[in-house]
């Protein structure tokens, strides 16, 4: 279990570059709009050292990393909202997703067309923006509709739902995504109930050239300040390192990331942004047959967390034996671990941390 996060953009800015470096899926990327038709989808293992130190300590047959969904979505242009493009099925594909990763180019490239002419990561920000907010004024607007005439009848449910509704209409009228508009409880689970586009969790990929990574550029300084007004963050990827790092046999990135001035791939900058956007901690469990990691959302209590790897171990859950990683990782075995008393049994209101290694007593 991890989440799926929907890649997105204008065409021509590095989305299927990009998707195609982090998934080696070998997609095809093309310099003209709308290459990308039908979403493509890939699986990433989530790259975690803890899982990799857990595993050698146990001495482990098989590990098993979480897995991270990348969906690449066709690119969106002005008018989508109205079917412009592949809006229809754009707008269709981002209602499944978790997250979104809005790709935004940052660099300039003579040979890489862009759709606009020009490149400005601010104005190529806004159209996609508000083009998501469009869609979502159709949709509220519509259930608005249905919603006053059912408060003609006085019921004070439909009536509070419609000023519910009218808040969030004049929220998103502003020019501003559902996820910021201010709601009580009830309106919060009314928009909940609305699945609207910029409802959902968004960060932005600068894609940047390759002599930028480092450092950053004037494009990506005016995209982190417009990003700011949303409350949203900005991780810096340049396409072609990913993919360049893609085509390299594992023993030889290291090298070539220290090459570059990096320590780590983009991909793993751009899964901990979306692990923090979403709210997303990762438990282990440890064992010589398999050390396996598992992705939950924070504040998610013992009982639900053993349910992520079967509802039974949820059903008929008794206990959780923890121990913290720092522990497990210092003692260098359970056995240490619980001679030492590092070992403590939770019950049912145990939140469970990020990192901690869980073996889960439940009955059948």
């Amino acid at each position: 279990m991890g989440f799926r996060c929907g890649i997105v953009g204008l065409p021509n800015v590095g989305k299927s570059t990009i998707f195609n470096a982090l998934t080696a899926a070998g997609i095809e990327s093309a310099n003209y709009p709308f290459c990308t038709i039908e979403p493509n989808v890939g699986m990433v293992p989530v790259p975690d050292e803890r899982l990799d130190r857990l595993a050698e300590l146990a001495k482990t047959k098989s590990k098993v990393p979480t897995q991270m969904e990348f969906v690449d979505i066709a690119g969106l242009v002005s008018g989508a909202s109205k079917g412009e493009g592949l809006g229809n099925q754009f707008l269709g594909h981002i209602r499944q997703v978790d997250a979104i990763a809005h790709v935004v180019r940052c660099f300039t490239d003579d040979n890489i067309v862009h759709v606009s002419g020009s490149i400005d990561p601010v104005r190529d920000r806004e159209v996609i923006n508000t083009e998501l907010i469009l869609a979502d004024l159709d949709t509220v607007q519509k259930r608005l509709t249905k919603t006053a005439s059912q408060a003609k009848s006085g019921d004070k449910v439909y009536k509070e739902q419609l000023a519910i509704l009218q808040t969030i209409e004049a929220h998103l009228n502003e020019g501003k995504p559902a996820r910021l508009v201010e709601l009580d409880d009830t309106g919060k689970k009314l928009l909940k109930e609305l699945f609207l586009l910029t409802a959902k969790p968004l960060l932005y990929v600068a894609n940047v050239h390759e002599d930028d990574i480092l450092t950053g550029n004037a494009m990506v300084e005016e995209l982190k300040t417009a990003a700011a007004e949303e409350h949203a963050s900005v991780v810096m990827i340049s396409g072609a390192i990913e993919e360049e790092l893609s085509n390299l046999a594992p023993e030889e990135r290291l090298d070539f990331l220290k090459d570059m001035g990096l320590t780590e791939p983009g991909l793993n900058r751009l899964i901990r942004a979306g692990y923090e956007l979403l709210g997303l901690i990762t438990y282990f469990t440890v064992g010589e047959k398999e050390t396996r990691a598992w992705t939950i959302t924070k504040g998610t209590k013992a009982p639900q967390a053993a349910g992520v790897i079967h509802t039974d171990f949820e059903r008929g859950f008794i206990r959780a034996e923890v121990i913290a990683y720092a522990d497990f990782i210092a003692c260098g075995s359970e056995a240490a671990a619980r001679e030492k008393g590092l070992l403590r049994s939770e019950g049912k209101e145990y939140v469970v941390q990020d990192g901690d290694c869980l073996n889960f007593r439940f009955n059948v």
